[in-house]
């Protein structure tokens, strides 16, 4: 019996976003963070206020889009549809991202490529958790098939990778700083007539305009819940909790703010409300922010606009009070997050445990592995940094080669995925926090090139050799 064809791919799909989720089927139910306690409880208001104009009491610390887009999803009874939605949004770019590099006999390599992702590399790990992180990589997978590869993907095909690419980019505040610079970078390589990229500059616009959309949907969102635009909403002072966990935050602060030892201080930091904690300056941003009596998180309405408000200032004074020593701090911070991608960040969270019925009434997390700190994450960290390390190092034996044979997708895929690492651990580790989490999400793209650019230098070989046998 003949299958269609269209069937075909979607049945692969179908089965390859199963195999996407095996580690919430282990764990018995979807990963969780604390953050997504916040994502799955502030999506109901956030549709009351966008729709029914509730707004009292309305306060949301996470991106508002990305609550709405799942809240049909969840509705507040389950997550595991969340979970469904993450693999198939990954299965079917994949799908595409493979078919664009072997349009011939792609049902076949994508089963296998996807099957080797999910056991030997995060993946799995990020869509099995309810969180935007497994977003980032989709979008950029999206933003390399809307520039490189546009001409392999059909009209219905651009139009859902575009909307999927605007969710995306809402979906986390590094999303739209990643696909911005990608954005930069591509108007770069249109100036300097770079081959893979010559003759796509409206599909660079076209990207473009999808990131100002996504911009302006944040901004118009913001404005109307909160009364001014802004493209990150309510959110904690990330950048005062870094620059204080540094150092010559904290340093500046002792300096300047006037204390019992210190009555005439010598700028205006006196009067910064930050001040009032002077003696008791944490040194991890985590504790600043998140910790029992942090900072952050014992601060009332008033105090928390005025540390907000005083963020930008403390970061440009200590910038120059001690511009040596914060870049010092930042780029270790850089080379670190660069290579921490471990997929070790789900253990179990008092808070989290105490707070997930608030999400999700009668929820069954407590039977998880996750719940008695049993899922075996550290394992799959050692495994993946043994597929990650070689996979780089088998990408740049192969560069040469991929520039010689003209290969412009794979070329092109390899200039959005690895500026996107750098950068993407270059915005966390400087602007926001260390944590494996950030650039384990996206490591598996590495994997992912490799593989495809192996497959591409075995299959021309096989060609070659084929010519020159029939050859008399």
């Amino acid at each position: 019996m003949h299958v269609p064809a269209r069937i075909q791919r979607g049945l692969a799909i179908l089965f390859a976003a199963l195999l996407l989720t095996w580690p919430a089927l282990l764990n018995r139910y979807p990963l969780l963070y604390p953050d997504s306690i916040s994502y799955l409880q502030e999506g109901a208001p956030t549709a009351a206020a966008i729709f029914l104009h509730r707004f009292a009491g309305f306060s949301a610390m996470r991106s508002e889009l990305y609550s709405l887009g799942i809240l049909p999803f969840h509705w507040n009874q389950t997550p595991w549809p969340v979970v469904a939605l993450n693999a198939m949004l990954t299965a079917w770019v994949l799908y595409l991202t493979i078919r664009s590099v072997f349009p011939r006999d792609t049902t076949r390599i994508f089963l296998a490529i996807t099957a080797f992702l999910s056991l030997f590399t995060s993946v799995s790990w990020f869509v099995s958790l309810i969180m935007p992180d497994v977003l980032g990589a989709v979008l950029y997978l999206a933003i390399y098939l809307l520039v490189f590869a546009r001409e392999t993907v059909t009209r219905f095909e651009r139009i859902a990778l575009s909307l999927i690419a605007v969710w995306a980019i809402t979906a986390h505040s590094t999303h739209l700083m990643l696909a911005f610079g990608l954005c930069i970078l591509f108007a770069l390589l249109l100036a300097l007539r770079w081959g893979p990229i010559a003759g796509r500059g409206r599909a660079v616009a076209q990207v473009a305009l999808l990131v100002a959309i996504a911009a302006a949907a944040q901004m118009a969102l913001h404005s109307y819940l909160y009364g001014h635009p802004s493209l990150d909403g309510s959110r904690p002072p990330y950048l005062m909790a870094r620059v204080i966990a540094d150092g010559p935050g904290a340093l500046y602060l002792r300096k300047h703010c006037a204390t019992a030892d210190h009555p005439s201080p010598a700028t205006p930091a006196q009067a910064w409300a930050i001040c009032a904690y002077v003696n008791r300056l944490p040194d991890n941003d985590d504790d600043f922010l998140w910790g029992e009596g942090g900072i952050w998180a014992s601060a009332d309405q008033k105090t928390g606009q005025r540390l907000l408000a005083e963020e930008m200032p403390l970061v440009r004074a200590t910038l120059r009070a001690y511009p040596r020593q914060q870049l010092a701090a930042s780029f270790a911070n850089f080379t670190h997050q660069l290579n921490d991608f471990g997929v070790n960040d789900f253990d179990n969270n008092e808070w989290m445990e105490q707070s997930i019925d608030d999400a999700v009434p009668n929820s069954r997390y407590p039977g998880s592995l996750q719940a008695h700190d049993a899922v075996p994450s550290n394992a799959f960290t050692i495994l993946q940094r043994w597929i990650v390390i070689p996979s780089a190092i088998l990408l740049a034996a192969l560069l040469p080669w991929l520039v010689r044979h003209r290969r412009y997708r794979l070329l092109g895929l390899m200039v959005v995925v690895a500026p996107t690492l750098i950068a993407n651990a270059s915005i966390t580790a400087v602007l926001s926090s260390l944590d494996s989490r950030y650039q384990a999400r996206i490591i598996w793209l590495v994997p992912l090139v490799a593989v495809l650019a192996l497959l591409d230098w075995h299959n021309h070989r096989d060609r070659r050799d084929h010519r020159a046998h029939a050859l008399p």
